[in-house]
């Protein structure tokens, strides 16, 4: 698995992986992150990765993150 590229954003780190016959895109927040696997018949690279991963995406990867926050935290009360 190699990095072919990170995608900037203020508070998450995205990156971009490709493996195989597969694209592998993974945000970071903190001590928690999310993959998301995509094959070569579901995107047509990079570029088209990033018309993916746009705003509405990320805002819904974030969500997800405070979801999983919430959840940290209660399971260490």
């Amino acid at each position: 698995m190699r990095i072919i590229a990170s995608i900037p954003h203020p508070s998450i780190s995205i990156s971009v992986f490709q493996m195989n016959e597969k694209y592998i895109v993974k945000f970071e927040a903190g001590p928690m992150e999310q993959a998301f696997k995509f094959t070569t018949e579901q995107v047509k690279g990079l570029e088209h990765i990033k018309e993916i991963v746009n705003d509405a995406f990320i805002e819904n990867v974030r969500k997800r993150f405070n979801e999983m926050y919430l959840q940290l935290q209660e399971s260490t009360k």
